[in-house]
């Protein structure tokens, strides 16, 4: 396989996109090279067409594996593992948007739920406390139409994406 430019632009976005997303460079790289790939690739072939070190492809696999986003198979007559990134677009995005819900929103979530908490007898003032409880409320709010929205089957999840923002020619109110 030869990257072309235009695989190359877009693994070379993916990874800048991954710095800003707490992800390291080289990992996004490797995940968007899976991404593009229809076959399955050995560590020794990622590292190859990325020119990264075979321990820090190693590495990134472990990781991309961690995050349930790179998947390892096994053929007959080969020793190597070789990598693939999750097929369907769907699932890719869910294990994204939930993993970074139960790594960042969540334990920001519960904090701001502990720290309203202590507000109440600590002294805090009604108007600080106030902020607190409106933040609370408002991510709980959301939190909550995100696990409702995941209960769903997949094809009304899909329904209501592609109805996006035309959802609002149904509702009172609109402008």
């Amino acid at each position: 396989m030869e990257l072309t430019p235009s695989m190359e632009s877009f693994i070379l976005h993916w990874g800048e996109m991954g710095s800003k997303w707490g992800v390291n460079r080289s990992v996004a790289q490797i995940h968007a090279l899976l991404h593009l790939s229809p076959e399955p690739l050995p560590a020794e072939t990622i590292a190859e067409l990325l020119g990264l070190a075979r321990s820090n492809v190693s590495t990134g696999l472990k990781e991309l594996q961690g995050w349930k986003l790179v998947q390892t198979e096994r053929r007959l007559g080969d020793r190597r593992d070789h990598f693939t990134s999750v097929r369907d677009m769907f699932d890719l995005v869910h294990i994204v948007v939930s993993g970074r819900r139960e790594r960042e929103y969540v334990p920001t979530l519960e904090a701001v739920a502990d720290t309203l908490e202590r507000a109440r007898t600590d002294g805090t003032p009604e108007a600080f406390r106030k902020r607190i409880a409106e933040t609370y409320e408002t991510m709980a709010l959301f939190d909550q139409w995100y696990r409702d929205v995941q209960r769903l089957p997949r094809p009304v999840q899909k329904s209501l994406l592609k109805l996006g923002a035309g959802i609002t020619k149904l509702l009172p109110g609109k402008s």
